[in-house]
């Protein structure tokens, strides 16, 4: 007999020690670098900076962390938050199903369904592709590799 309760808060933890680690890593690196996806700490930095997460594509952290790119690190680390809520509720729908509790395997379908749209499905509706090609005229020498 699976411990889901265990499992989950296992899960949770581990996550959570990964996605602190990458965070960390990646701030050290932009604190020596001083630069970021080839953008200026000072561009980074400003309050009325364009430039935010919605900018970069998901597979940017991937394809940059050989180069030791510190926005990378850091979005990689809350990709790692975002996945373990995630991998959260999916187990939730496996310790339901185990339960036999169908009402609740429902209901957190229902969640993960809405989860799944709105990480992969919404993203592409929304074009964000346009803010790359934006990430890429103020960054230039970034040269983003998607």
């Amino acid at each position: 007999m699976v411990d889901w309760d265990y499992v989950i808060g296992l899960t949770l933890r581990y996550s959570v020690i990964i996605s602190v680690t990458l965070i960390i890593i990646g701030l050290v690196l932009f604190h020596v670098k001083n630069e970021a996806l080839g953008c200026s700490s000072a561009l980074l930095l400003s309050p009325t900076s364009p430039i935010n997460t919605s900018m970069i594509p998901p597979n940017t952290a991937l394809t940059r962390l050989p180069s030791l790119d510190p926005l990378s690190f850091i979005l990689l680390g809350l990709m790692t938050l975002i996945a373990a809520q995630v991998l959260r509720v999916a187990l939730g729908v496996a310790s339901f199903v185990m339960e036999r509790d169908w009402l609740y395997v429902l209901l957190t379908s229902i969640v993960f369904l809405n989860l799944m749209l709105a990480i992969f499905i919404l993203p592409s509706i929304l074009h964000l592709h346009v803010n790359e090609l934006a990430l890429r005229v103020l960054c230039p020498s970034g040269s983003l590799t998607t």
